[in-house]
This record gives C-alpha cells, structure tokens and sequence, in this order.
C-alpha cells in the first residue's frame, strides 16, 4: 500500500519581505480544499485498510503484525486530521474576535 505525501507549501510575495495576496491555486497545483479533502480520503483509505485488516485476522486470514500496523496508521491519521481540524477552528474562531 502506497502513500502519496503532501506536497509542499510555496509563499510568494511581489516584494522581498512583505506578504502579498496568495492565490486560491497554485500554478499547475490544487486549492487548498481539493488538498485537504485529498487528505480527508486518505485518512478514510487507512481507517478502511484497517478495518479490513482488523476483519481478515479475525476470520484467521491475516497477519497479525500486519494488523496492528494498519490500525496504528489508521490512529495516528486521525489524531493528526483532528489536530488539524482543532487548529483550524482556532484560527477561524481568532479571525473571528478580530474587531472590523
């Protein structure tokens, strides 16, 4: 079973140390939610890859090795989308209590 990383993030700017507007889309590159929901599936695929791993050692198919490793994946996915995802509300609540 192949992962696919995440690509790395690119800051521009027009002039040297001053942030500029940042596209939705980079040049020949997703949006931010295409890449996130990218991540979403992939944290999906290992939670099922887990799933049917944890299935086949319970019919006496599996590894048992190979099970623990799938359903370790699976968990340290989700605590990182989790993580992600509180630090996005974060920065929405933060943006939030700005005053206009």
């Amino acid at each position: 079973m192949a992962l696919d990383g995440i690509g790395g993030i690119r800051i521009g700017s027009d002039l040297p140390g001053l942030p500029g507007p940042r596209p939705t889309t980079q040049p020949g590159g997703a949006s931010f939610s295409d890449a996130l929901g990218q991540a979403l599936a992939q944290v999906e695929g290992l939670q099922q890859a887990g799933d049917a791993q944890a299935a086949a050692a319970a019919n006496g198919a599996g590894n048992l090795h190979e099970v623990a490793l799938a359903l370790e994946k699976a968990d340290v996915s989700m605590r990182v989308a989790a993580k992600v995802r509180n630090k996005m509300v974060e920065a929405y609540q933060e943006v939030m209590r700005m005053p206009v």
